[in-house]
């Protein structure tokens, strides 16, 4: 898969969830104010707000599909960390919202009396914003994107507010109205969660993280299966957007000309560029094997 082909995917995924939620949003802004249910609303207005979590998201992937250049040569994905790092400030803030207004329903003590439209209005965005949050995930976890993970989290954010929804108004519809802020409160809690989540995991990569060991397990045995390097004798990693750059320490004969260590070199990049294509790049160190190698470095 080339990168126009990743961002394509990625950007589909996005503009789906963009549409969808429009129509979700009219409903439930509709259904909240004929169905006389301010949970309701209020879960409109908070769709609302998504769209500056999918606006940040569609702008980082145009961003983030650039390639490098002179100003930034190592590529532009880090931009889809900064959205996920927008996208959890707004869950986190959604949260927030959500607790201060059931703490102000409950000490006010008056409850409204929604009717069914509201009732479905909640049943049907649950089930969009879960069908939502698998294929986004599906499709952000093929492609390894930050900003697509960060847009599922917030997918699955919908979904457990509107099922706090439901239960308040399904309750209010019924007679008991307190259900209705008690279930908000308690499922701010756990957005607060999901936005801690995705901000600890775009701030990880933001501050160059090292990737999962899979990863970096997998590069160290294909790089040693290569014949001519007698041994991997360091990996670093990090991540930018959905790549991940490598820097790669190789311990091999020192009696080897330099045209025959960067033919080697390069047989390594190849391989593994064929086996994990979501490495953008991989720089390569040669060291003499029968040295000890002292690392200069300043970090």
């Amino acid at each position: 898969m080339n990168r126009e082909e990743r961002f394509a995917d990625a950007e589909r995924v996005i503009w789906i969830g963009f549409w969808l939620n429009a129509v979700l949003m009219i409903m439930k802004l509709a259904s909240g104010h004929f169905g006389d249910s301010e949970a309701v609303f209020a879960d409109g207005v908070e769709s609302a707000c998504d769209f500056i979590a999918i606006a940040s998201v569609l702008i980082a992937l145009r961003i983030g599909k650039r390639p490098f250049d002179g100003t930034h040569p190592y590529g532009h994905g880090k931009a889809e960390s900064i959205a996920a790092i927008v996208i959890a400030l707004v869950i986190f803030l959604t949260g927030v919202w959500i607790f201060g207004r059931s703490c102000l329903t409950i000490v006010r003590g008056t409850y409204p009396s929604p009717e069914m439209i509201a009732v479905l209005a909640a049943a049907v965005t649950i089930v969009v914003k879960e069908t939502l949050y698998r294929y986004s995930v599906r499709v952000g976890t093929r492609l390894e994107s930050p900003a697509l993970l960060a847009i599922a989290k917030d997918h699955r954010k919908d979904a457990v507010t509107s099922i706090a929804t439901l239960v308040g108004v399904t309750g209010a519809f019924f007679g008991i109205g307190i259900l209705d802020p008690i279930a908000a409160g308690l499922t701010s809690f756990f957005i607060f969660h999901i936005g801690y989540q995705t901000f600890r995991s775009a701030a990880h990569d933001l501050m160059d993280g090292r990737p999962a060991e899979s990863l970096i397990s997998g590069i160290r045995l294909l790089a040693e299966a290569v014949d001519g390097v007698e041994h991997v004798h360091e990996i670093r990693a990090r991540r930018s957007g959905q790549y991940v750059i490598v820097d790669l320490k190789l311990d091999m004969d020192p009696e080897m000309t330099v045209k025959k260590s960067h033919e080697i070199g390069t047989r390594v990049k190849k391989t593994i560029f064929g086996k994990f294509p979501n490495v953008g790049d991989v720089m390569i160190h040669v060291n003499p094997h029968n040295e000890k190698h002292k690392d200069l470095t300043r970090l």
